[in-house]
């Protein structure tokens, strides 16, 4: 029995010194080098005329050879677009990443810069700080302050722990602001939250752990209170939508029209058994019913950007609904008429991929032969002549379309 003891003891010494010497080996590995160690995958940016696929990897584009798999680094062959675009956080700072590199563009390191997004034309970024909106012009890295009351429970851009929990949806990150298509505009939330009960959260991180305090409602309680603003992307007066802040109330996510002229708002009370989607005037701020909807039991709130899609550049869009029991897709004329129904059936329409409006179809993604299974789906916007695409007992998923 001595001996057995003695050899166990000497093999968990062995093991307590491999494990110090590999210890020892990590900490000279890590010693002087920066202390994040990870790395952003390299990401898919575009197809070269000739076939090509270009990568975007840490900052730099390289063109990749298809049959020998060999790297070389790329330029645009138009050099007055630049192909690439993308802002990164980094030390709590934003990292401007275009084809011809990297360039810091905020320096506040203290002070974390969060959400930035990039205007659809490419020339500014849009970003919160201190509950605070602001953009910077990428050509004269003009930084310009758009709201100045962030703190103290007021959020400008940035999403209550309910609205980014419960309405808009863990994917925004607590984004709560939103580019015009036309780059002249930014649609946001204020959230005053001062109301909201704080609840207190206990993590386990670190030796000792820590308590976290929040805003959250429970139920019954109040909620943030919401007021929707529209501002320049230079700065000036907000236009703030004809809404009384104070009143129990959601606001899903909002749609801006195809051409910037208008802002679209999903709103409904408390009791969620109502959504009307109000058209907000960008010079007033006077609101325009558009579309209404009522139900029995209630109806959820867009947390995705699905629920409405313009067609014909913003004079028809097509509407989600499960005012049927089932999820199906309605046309509309821009007033908000019906039109008619795309889809109808006792099935579920659960994602639309794309719509070929010269040839008038839709492809979409439901459960219909199968309940069990996802198929792909094409139909006419006039509902007639719906053709499955996708065969067998199978989930389609993931679906790429040319």
């Amino acid at each position: 029995m001595m001996i057995i003891r003695f050899l166990i003891s000497c093999l968990l010494l062995c093991q307590l010194a491999d494990a110090q010497k590999k210890e020892l080996t990590l900490q000279q590995m890590l010693k002087g080098a920066p202390h994040q160690i990870t790395g952003q995958l390299p990401e898919f940016v575009e197809w070269t005329n000739d076939n090509k696929p270009v990568i975007s990897k840490q900052g730099l584009l390289y063109e990749i050879d298809p049959v020998t798999g060999i790297e070389k680094p790329y330029q645009s062959a138009n050099s007055k677009k630049e192909i690439f675009q993308d802002v990164q956080v980094v030390n709590n700072d934003l990292i401007y990443v275009s084809e011809n590199g990297k360039d810091q563009i905020t320096s506040s390191p203290s002070v974390a810069e969060q959400n930035p997004t990039l205007s659809p034309d490419g020339k500014y970024v849009a970003f919160t700080r201190n509950n605070n909106l602001y953009t910077i012009n990428l050509s004269t890295l003009q930084e310009t302050q758009l709201t100045l009351d962030g703190g103290n429970g007021i959020l400008n851009g940035y999403a209550s722990w309910v609205y980014y929990e419960e309405i808009l949806g863990r994917a925004s990150n607590y984004k709560s602001y939103w580019w015009s298509p036309d780059s002249k505009s930014i649609a946001f939330m204020r959230m005053d939250e001062n109301k909201v009960p704080v609840f207190p959260i206990v993590s386990e991180e670190g030796v000792h752990g820590y308590t976290e305090e929040t805003r959250y409602p429970k139920a019954g309680d109040p909620n943030p209170e919401v007021k929707i603003g529209v501002v320049g992307v230079e700065g000036g007066n907000i236009q703030w939508a004809d809404f009384n802040e104070k009143a129990d109330q959601y606001f899903g996510m909002p749609y801006w029209k195809p051409d910037g002229s208008a802002l679209w708002v999903q709103w409904m009370p408390r009791t969620q058994e109502q959504l009307i989607v109000y058209e907000i005037n960008l010079a007033n701020g006077s609101k325009k019913e558009i579309l209404k909807e009522e139900q029995k039991t209630w109806i959820d709130l867009d947390d995705q950007g699905e629920r409405i899609r313009f067609l014909n550049n913003g004079k028809q869009f097509i509407y989600k609904s499960d005012a049927s029991g089932w999820n199906h897709l309605y046309l509309h004329d821009v007033n908000g008429k019906r039109i008619g129904a795309i889809t109808s059936g006792n099935y579920t329409v659960t994602e639309v991929l794309m719509v070929d409006e010269k040839k008038k179809q839709v492809y979409f993604v439901c459960r219909k032969d199968n309940s069990a299974c996802f198929d792909l789906y094409r139909v006419g916007l006039n509902g007639s002549g719906l053709k499955r695409m996708t065969f067998g007992k199978y989930n389609h998923r993931n679906i790429s379309l040319s």
